[in-house]
């Protein structure tokens, strides 16, 4: 039986999935799409948030107040798999996924949660 240390590292070792995400209210079909390097601890994290009445996206927080988590789900829209170059960056190669998908689903304004960025 392996002891708690063990388990530990050996889950650090582990490949964690990375990719896109989106967060989707089934009730109005609006969308929030985010991206991670690790999408095990995402929704996690953004479910805690949103439990607690903290998340940064206020509409997500209002909608998710008024209709309760049952009406939320969390849905991996695509991953990126680590290559074996030592100048691959994951967190790069991520964030071009999420601005693809952020270009195709269009999640802004009646359609989503996330903001249109300014340059």
């Amino acid at each position: 039986m392996l002891n708690r240390k063990q388990l530990k590292d050996d889950y650090k070792m582990t490949v964690q999935p990375a990719g896109v995400f989106q967060i989707k209210n089934t009730l109005n079909g609006k969308i929030f799409i985010g991206s991670s390097v690790n999408l095990n601890a995402i929704w996690n994290r953004h479910r805690f948030q949103l439990e607690a009445g903290l998340h940064a996206n206020k509409e997500l927080q209002k909608d998710w107040n008024a209709s309760g988590p049952d009406n939320f789900v969390f849905e991996i829209l695509g991953t990126q798999k680590k290559k074996d170059d030592p100048g691959f960056d994951m967190l790069k190669e991520v964030k071009i996924l999420e601005e693809m998908y952020l270009e195709e689903l269009q999640p802004f304004g009646d359609k989503g949660y996330n903001q249109v960025k300014t340059v």
